[in-house]
């Protein structure tokens, strides 16, 4: 008597890397050092107001892990984070403020809003960093959110936003940097000398060869500097600074240390902080 044929086990589908992945916890790792950012907005606030900063707005705060290290820092410090998008919002709730001590979360405040409108008591420092604000493409626009920061900073805040720039930052390029576990991307897909359009992606590679292509796209303006520092003062600032990251010929990368300067050389990429004093 014959037997059927056994049919054959069903093949299991390999889970790649990038299929595992969370974004949002691959840009944090490759992208920010919050550690380091509120090292320097909190000594250079000291330095320009002679007190300690206590409040702290984050706008365009997306996982709000800045504002979570801001109300580590000290027990009487407070913040907010402004963000437009729920979905990410939700996800800092749930891996970011998750994690704060429970002393320490009533003293941070996410706000799911446009950061042209969303009001909030005055703060010390509002922060608008990872060049997010270059979504505004106008120069009426972009001076319409200045004045929004400067509305929502006390008597004495200041508003510090980040920029690069340089003639590489113009071109159309892809860098790439090794961490662990993974190759983190940038790429300048596009760039329109006549408008000043600037699109570029992140993607993320994995040592299986499973890739997460642009996890984080961007339509932006590239801005330069004195452009910014026009825009600040249009908007009510009193004043601007430059802290102007510098170089360490060892590694030939930028050495994480800003200093205030009015002079700088022609590189081909530099990073910098724009301080604006009410």
């Amino acid at each position: 008597m014959s037997h059927p044929a056994t049919p054959p086990a069903k093949s299991r589908q390999r889970v790649t890397l990038a299929a595992k992945a969370d974004r949002q916890l691959l840009y944090e790792q490759s992208v920010q050092d919050v550690g380091a950012e509120i090292d320097f907005v909190d000594a250079s606030f000291l330095q320009l107001r002679g007190r300690r900063a206590r409040s702290l707005r984050e706008d365009f705060c997306g996982t709000a892990k800045v504002a979570c290290e801001w109300v580590k820092r000290r027990d009487d410090n407070r913040a907010v984070g402004v963000d437009l998008e729920p979905s990410v919002l939700a996800w800092a709730l749930a891996h970011n403020v998750s994690r704060l001590k429970l002393a320490q979360r009533p003293r941070l405040r996410l706000l799911e809003g446009d950061v042209l409108s969303t009001r909030c008591r005055p703060v010390d420092i509002l922060l608008a960093m990872n060049f997010s604000y270059w979504l505004f493409k106008r120069r009426e626009n972009l001076r319409d959110y200045f004045r929004a920061a400067y509305r929502h900073l006390k008597a004495d805040g200041v508003f510090f936003i980040d920029c690069y720039g340089g003639y590489d930052a113009f071109k159309v390029l892809r860098e790439r940097r090794q961490q662990l576990g993974f190759t983190y991307v940038w790429e300048q897909a596009s760039y329109n000398p006549i408008s000043g359009d600037l699109t570029c992606h992140i993607h993320f590679n994995f040592s299986d060869g499973s890739k997460l292509p642009r996890a984080f796209s961007y339509d932006w303006r590239l801005w330069t500097l004195p452009e910014l520092q026009e825009l600040l003062a249009e908007a009510g600032f009193a004043r601007t600074l430059v802290y102007w990251q510098g170089w360490d010929p060892e590694t030939g990368e930028g050495n994480g240390q800003f200093t205030p300067t009015e002079t700088a050389d022609a590189d081909a990429g530099w990073l910098a902080y724009v301080a604006a004093v009410k």
